[in-house]
């Protein structure tokens, strides 16, 4: 089963998506997708690690999401990601996107790398993502690319689910239900 879980920040997206992992009673990993840049993020990686049980197995990949992917998988796994958006934003920073121009090749390259190799997964998979096209149309050209590309993929993601939720309040509303 894949399920995408989509929200706003703040939402309860990784709540759900570790209440998902527990349920399963499965073998969970969390691959963690966020980089520590500086002491904020330090904390809030701190504070998510916290709020995971100690067993499960942790993998830090903020690119090649899809290699990652592909070592993990086992049929009797649950793989949380969290987060697409942050993924995104990684690959983005990672090619000076942000100061330069965007690196279509090396985002086309990820992208198409991940969404290959989604449908081809054994394991139980919770990906969480950001809606970021509800708010205030950004007032640069590459926050617009970003939020446009966020939105192109949540929708590709959403396609290859089985299971399609989003999350406000704390409270999960499910667009799309399995079979």
């Amino acid at each position: 089963m894949r399920e995408l879980i989509i929200g706003g920040a703040r939402c309860g997206k990784s709540s759900l998506a570790l209440k998902r992992a527990s349920a399963s009673e499965r073998d969970v990993t969390y691959v963690a997708t966020a980089m520590a840049s500086d002491a904020e993020m330090q904390a809030r990686i701190a504070r998510h690690r916290a709020e995971r049980p100690a067993q499960w197995r942790t993998i830090e990949a903020s690119t090649q999401l899809a290699a990652c992917l592909q070592a993990l998988d086992r049929p009797d796994a649950f793989i949380i990601v969290d987060c697409l958006t942050l993924w995104l934003a990684t690959v983005l920073c990672a090619s000076n996107a942000l100061q330069a121009e965007f690196d279509e090749a090396s985002w086309q390259r990820e992208r198409t790398d991940f969404l290959q190799c989604l449908p081809k997964l054994h394991a139980d998979i919770a990906l969480v993502s950001n809606e970021v096209g509800w708010g205030i149309v950004p007032d640069s050209a590459v926050a617009r690319r970003f939020r446009d590309e966020q939105g192109w993929l949540n929708q590709l993601v959403a396609e290859q689910c089985e299971r399609v939720t989003l999350v406000a309040a704390g409270l999960p509303l499910t667009l799309k239900a399995a079979n």
